[in-house]
């Protein structure tokens, strides 16, 4: 059970970095679940683990990361579009 928490609160800190940029994340619910945890783990990298935790996210760096993550993300697809 603590994984499919994993995979909720994954998705849900992706789609709050797409939000908040304004920037939709490429594979739908997939996409987002994948931006949320990798933005986790640049995050903590990043940041260290600090503020309140949920499902083995801590919410601040995990969020700050994903930002992060789908801001160069969408950087690489735009330059991508440009090019063909």
């Amino acid at each position: 059970m603590s994984f499919i928490w994993f995979l909720i609160v994954g998705g849900i800190i992706g789609w709050l970095a797409g939000l908040i940029l304004g920037k939709d994340i490429p594979g739908g619910i997939i996409g987002n679940i994948i931006a949320g945890i990798i933005g986790a783990w640049v995050g903590g990298m990043l940041l260290g683990q600090w503020g309140p935790r949920v499902s083995d996210f801590y919410i601040f760096p995990a969020l700050i990361g994903a930002i992060v993550l789908v801001f160069i993300v969408s950087l690489i697809l735009k330059s991508m579009r440009k090019a063909s």
